[in-house]
């Protein structure tokens, strides 16, 4: 059991016919608490009643709450999604919301210490008082692992190459590499080359590019680790990537075979998009037999 904090927005996803709890960070932390580590949120949510609701779910699954921060002017945050024929979303963020000014404490800094992992996104980072404090943990944490999460227009060039320099683990998908490899004037199509590129000048020794239906890619100790993906009739996209990272980075802590672990990632990512909502439960078995029909 590894000790692992997930800082950045809680939310509500807003669908046309009803509404799930959520925020990328938080659907990691579920994720690799329902493998058994202990798990920690660092975000902040509204004193509302969405607040109270999103921390009695988060309480109820486990995680722990204690660097739950909460907002006495600024609302729980919200994501109107609207999913496509294909089942993929888009999203409309509110802004400002309670998540945008995560402060800094004593509590937080401690427990961002005595990690074993730091998993933080870029979308907490586009306003000042959680970019600030998320720039402070960064500078604490042992291991730190940056879920590129590019959402229009709540990212800038200056501060995504800041969080990559500090990542020791960066996860991309295929269209947020290519993007923010153009912006540093690489011209190639090739994921191994940005890989590569993205490895060497930020100097992170381990990148992983998750290619929707296709699987992901794995660059680990020099070496990659490719998955082709998995066949499922996709229900909605929301959560999968998110399942996919906490799924692996799990694997990768505990010092499973890479290849294994990015198959196993593969797999949860693939069930999650075959599912309604983030945050389904699906058990070992579940998994262990969809891999079998591959």
């Amino acid at each position: 059991m590894k000790k692992i904090v997930c800082f950045g927005e809680v939310l509500w996803d807003i669908f046309p016919t009803h509404k799930k709890i959520g925020g990328a960070p938080l659907n990691v932390a579920l994720r690799l608490n329902s493998l058994h580590n202990n798990v920690s949120i660092i975000s902040k949510i509204g004193d509302d009643e969405n607040g109270e609701l999103i921390k009695k779910y988060i309480q109820k699954q486990g995680v722990n709450i204690n660097n739950l921060q909460v907002d006495d002017t600024l609302h729980t945050g919200e994501v109107k999604v609207l999913l496509n024929a294909k089942g993929s979303a888009t999203y409309d963020i509110q802004f400002p919301r309670a998540w945008d000014n995560i402060v800094l404490t004593n509590s937080t800094e401690e427990i961002v210490k005595s990690s074993d992992a730091f998993i933080y996104g870029s979308l907490v980072a586009r306003d000042t008082t959680s970019r600030d404090t998320l720039y402070s943990l960064l500078r604490l944490a042992k291991f730190k692992i940056f879920d590129v999460n590019l959402r229009s227009p709540y990212y800038t060039t200056e501060v995504l190459n800041y969080l990559m320099n500090e990542a020791s683990f960066i996860k991309f998908n295929d269209d947020e590499i290519f993007e923010i490899t153009a912006s540093l004037n690489l011209k190639t199509q090739s994921l191994e080359e940005s890989i590569k590129f993205i490895a060497l000048t930020t100097n992170t020794k381990s990148v992983c590019v998750t290619k929707g239906s296709n699987g992901a890619i794995l660059y680990y100790n020099n070496i990659f680790y490719y998955n082709s993906g998995y066949q499922i009739d996709v229900v909605d996209t929301v959560g999968a990537g998110d399942s996919f990272l906490g799924t692996l980075i799990n694997k990768l802590l505990a010092k499973n075979n890479p290849q294994k672990a990015i198959d196993y990632a593969c797999a949860v990512g693939a069930l999650v998009a075959g599912s309604e909502g983030a945050n389904p439960k699906i058990t070992n078995k579940e998994i262990d037999e969809f891999m079998l029909q591959k």
